[in-house]
């Protein structure tokens, strides 16, 4: 896919951005420059070479889950909260 200043108004009218012309061409040649910067990687040799999945030495610690006392019990807790129903604290709708 080419980079040109009509693709850039496109994905900027499909993210509900404004863009003007000359921030338009800015941008066109900023990201021809990134893409070509990073076109320079096809020329490394890589042959012989293994892949890096993973920098450092790392493996998952596994704990079992405990119940711990806790200094505030349930109905201190809801006490604390601006709205509770059914002794559930009530949050406002995301969606």
């Amino acid at each position: 896919m080419e980079v040109n200043c009509e693709t850039i108004k496109h994905l900027a009218q499909l993210s509900n951005f404004s863009m003007s012309d000359k921030q338009a061409e800015k941008l066109t040649g900023d990201l021809k420059n990134i893409i070509n910067y990073i076109s320079e990687l096809d020329k490394l040799d890589t042959d012989g070479i293994e892949p890096t999945y993973q920098v450092f030495e790392m493996e998952n610690v596994w704990r079992d889950d405990e119940i711990l006392p806790q200094d505030a019990d349930r109905e201190q807790l809801l006490a604390l909260t601006k709205e509770e129903k059914d002794h559930q604290i009530k949050v406002p709708k995301v969606l």
